[in-house]
């Protein structure tokens, strides 16, 4: 099933519900897929990777809004922000956690031969290629980081 088929189901329980947060946030991933779906010119539908790169955006946006709210006192805008951002990651794959992501580029590291933070962009291209949307580009790159100095 497509996730645009997915969300429109999703909305419409969250209308029955009336679950104001939950439809914002759907609301706004369907506002990114046609967004993505009428930049390309096409009337075709978006790939899975292109789905999973809009949502992590999504989500990364508002946890950055969540902050911003926090460190400004603002809890009543932080935590729709935050309710907005559990109603998105049901979309996303599974994360991978710290431990399992690190196991992951130290293969990789191992397997390449790299040594040095030179490497870097090297280890980050083919990490990012293969975690896909598992794990978040700032982790990848802290533990990448991590484990080349």
């Amino acid at each position: 099933m497509s996730l645009s088929v997915q969300i429109m189901d999703e909305m419409k329980t969250a209308m029955r519900a009336k679950d104001t947060v939950a439809l914002e946030a759907l609301r706004a991933i369907k506002s990114e897929i046609l967004l993505a779906q009428t930049a390309t010119g096409s009337k075709e539908e978006i790939t899975e990777d292109d789905e999973v790169k809009l949502l992590q955006r999504l989500v990364k946006t508002r946890k950055e809004s969540a902050r911003i709210f926090t460190e400004q006192n603002r809890l009543d805008l932080a935590e729709p922000e935050l309710a907005q951002i559990a109603v998105i990651e049901k979309f996303l794959p599974a994360q991978l956690s710290e431990a399992e992501v690190e196991a992951v580029i130290a293969k990789i590291i191992s397997e390449t031969g790299a040594a040095g933070i030179a490497s870097m962009g090297k280890v980050m291209g083919l990490a990012a290629a293969q975690l896909g949307g598992t794990a978040e580009g700032k982790t990848i790159s802290t533990i990448v980081k991590k484990l080349l100095t």
